[in-house]
C-alpha cells in the first residue's frame, strides 16, 4: 500500500461512519470463534495485524487474551481504544507499521492473526512482512491470516491486481503461493479456500493457521 491509499484510508476512518466501511464489522468471525471454542486457540498473549477499530481485539480480549492491536491509520487507532474504552475492555493499541514492527515491539507473542490485511500487503512485501510476524512470535506460536482469494470475482476483475472502489489496490492470492510465503517460518495446520458472507456481498478467502517453527531460517541483512 502507498502513502496516498494510507493517507485515503485514515480519512475514511476520520469521516466515514463505521458502519459504512466495507471491511468493519463488530461481530467477530466465525472462524476465530471457532478456534477459540475448540480450545485450538486458548487464552494468550495475542496481537491483530491491521486491527482498525478493534473490533476482534475487543472480542479476543473479552474472551481472556492480552491482545495488542496494531495499524498505520492513527484515526482507526483512535477508534479502537474508544470503542474499548466504552466497553470497558483493556486493550493495548499502537499506531504503527506492519513491515516495521520488530523495531517497535520489545515483546513476543503467543499469537498473531491479519484478518483482511494481507491482500493490502503486495508481493514485493510480502517475505519481509512474514519475516517480521515470525520475528514477533515466539517458537510454537499460532498465527492466522486470511485474505482475498485469486478464486473470488469481486472487484470487477479476475487478475491478481484489482483496484476497489475506495480507489486502493489489492492482492488475490492462491492457496499454492501462500503455502510458499508462509513455509519457510510456520508449519501450516490448515490452508484452504472458503467462502464468507460479507458486509455487502460475499467473498472468497484464503484461509491460513499455522504455528511457528522452532528453527528459524537464517536472514540475510537483506531478509532474502
Amino acid at each position: 500500500m502507498n502513502e496516498k491509499e494510507k493517507v485515503r484510508i485514515d480519512n475514511l476512518y476520520k469521516n466515514t461512519p463505521l458502519e459504512n466501511i466495507p471491511w468493519n464489522s463488530e461481530t467477530p468471525p466465525e472462524l476465530l470463534v471457532e478456534l477459540i471454542d475448540t480450545q485450538k486457540l486458548r487464552p494468550c498473549k495475542a496481537i491483530d495485524l491491521g486491527c482498525g477499530a478493534g473490533n476482534y481485539a475487543i472480542y479476543l480480549a473479552s474472551r481472556g487474551f492480552e491482545v495488542t492491536g496494531v495499524d498505520f491509520s492513527p484515526a482507526a487507532i483512535k477508534l479502537a481504544n474508544k470503542n474499548a474504552n466504552a466497553k470497558n475492555i483493556s486493550c493495548n493499541f499502537l499506531v504503527a507499521n506492519v513491515l516495521e514492527l520488530p523495531a517497535l515491539l520489545d515483546e513476543k507473542f503467543d499469537f498473531a492473526y491479519d484478518w483482511g490485511l494481507l491482500h493490502h500487503i503486495l508481493p514485493k512485501h510480502r517475505q519481509k512482512y512474514v519475516e517480521n510476524v515470525s520475528a514477533i512470535l515466539k517458537a510454537g506460536a499460532r498465527y492466522l491470516s486470511v485474505c482475498f482469494s485469486e478464486k473470488d470475482t469481486g472487484f470487477s476483475g479476475s487478475g491478481k491486481y484489482r483496484k476497489t472502489n475506495l480507489g486502493t489496490t489489492l492482492y488475490f492470492s492462491s492457496e499454492d503461493e501462500l503455502g510458499k510465503l508462509f513455509q519457510r517460518y510456520f508449519h501450516i495446520i490448515d490452508l484452504r479456500s472458503i467462502r464468507i458472507e460479507g458486509k455487502f456481498e460475499p467473498h472468497i478467502f484464503n484461509y491460513v493457521f499455522m504455528e511457528k517453527t522452532q528453527i528459524q531460517p537464517t536472514i540475510s541483512p537483506r531478509g532474502k
